[in-house]
């Protein structure tokens, strides 16, 4: 994922938190994906309009981490959601 690309979630999809379980997960049409801390931390911060690079600045600014860390992280999450889609990127 490169710095000027912008996540967003396609249509249908979308962050949901589950009561009975106490935990985040991915909702997508017939499918689903339980996330951890980090997940729902990186996909909080998804909104659409703002880049991959804005949104990894933010994360880092957030919980002070080094934002190559962070970009690391964030980019292999978010690559494979995208490879599974459940994400859209456009430039």
């Amino acid at each position: 994922m490169q710095a000027a690309d912008i996540p967003t979630l396609p249509r249908g999809v979308r962050l949901h938190h589950d009561k009975v379980r106490d935990t985040w997960v991915l909702l997508a049409p017939e499918r689903a994906i339980t996330l951890d801390a980090v997940g729902h931390a990186i996909l909080n911060e998804v909104d659409g309009t703002r880049s991959f690079g804005e949104i990894t600045g933010a994360l880092a600014e957030r919980y002070s981490a080094p934002v190559d860390e962070i970009r690391k992280d964030s980019s292999g999450f978010l690559d494979a959601l995208r490879s599974r889609r459940f994400l859209d990127v456009s430039q």
